[in-house]
């Protein structure tokens, strides 16, 4: 699945390219802090979290080699039946999207390649993947402030404590950080993936969340 560089890369994408107000965001800095919400409590990028919630709970998937989290249901319980969406909530949705897009493609891949999802394809992927996040250029990390408590205590999915959030924020501020110093420039080589692999997923991520953030999925 994307990494959090991997999903700060989309969001800061989204911003350079389509623009906050096109996309009805108005707190950048929640929507960022929802791209990485969905995996602050399923236990392994946030260390010492106050409680842990089932990955086939925040990602609304089923526990699979290769899962593909239902971003569509989240949209319909979570935004559609809202009054008013947070951008805190918008963003927990584009990461379901990107999630669904990349996990979606990899199983094509790996069909098309003749590789059962197993342990194999897991190292493969999860080597490429992590490949993959550090060619890209970050900068855009969280801040812990009263506007994104607010938003992270009335997340309707589940309330993210602030012991919870500023700990999510410190990774993803090391994220950042390790990307800079560790970034790769021109093709990486991969193990199992491609280059190819990679744009075409980027791409379908970004227009799929670009279509349901301008009114696509509304209608």
């Amino acid at each position: 699945m994307p990494s959090w560089n991997i999903h700060t890369a989309h969001v800061e994408r989204l911003l350079r390219e389509e623009g906050a107000d096109a996309l009805g965001i108005t707190d950048v800095n929640a929507f960022l802090m929802g791209n990485l919400a969905p995996d602050i409590y399923v236990g392994y990028m946030v260390p010492n979290i106050t409680h842990r919630i089932d990955y086939k709970l925040t990602h609304l998937a089923l526990r699979e080699h290769i899962p593909l989290p239902r971003a569509d249901e989240f949209w319909e319980f979570y935004v559609a039946c809202q009054d008013q969406v947070s951008d805190l909530t918008l963003g927990a949705w584009a990461h379901l999207v990107a999630d669904h897009v990349y996990n979606r493609h990899t199983r094509a891949y790996l069909e098309r390649i003749g590789m059962e999802p197993g342990e194999k394809a897991r190292v493969g992927k999860q080597s490429d993947f992590a490949l993959f996040g550090r060619t890209l250029d970050i900068s855009m990390v969280p801040h812990v402030d009263e506007a994104l408590l607010a938003q992270c205590a009335d997340f309707p999915q589940y309330s993210i404590a602030e012991k919870d959030a500023r700990a999510a924020a410190d990774v993803a501020r090391a994220i950042v950080e390790k990307n800079r110093a560790e970034h790769v420039t021109g093709e990486p080589e991969y193990q199992l993936l491609t280059a190819e692999f990679f744009e075409t997923a980027r791409a379908e991520a970004h227009a799929e969340i670009v279509r349901g953030l301008k009114g696509g999925l509304r209608a």
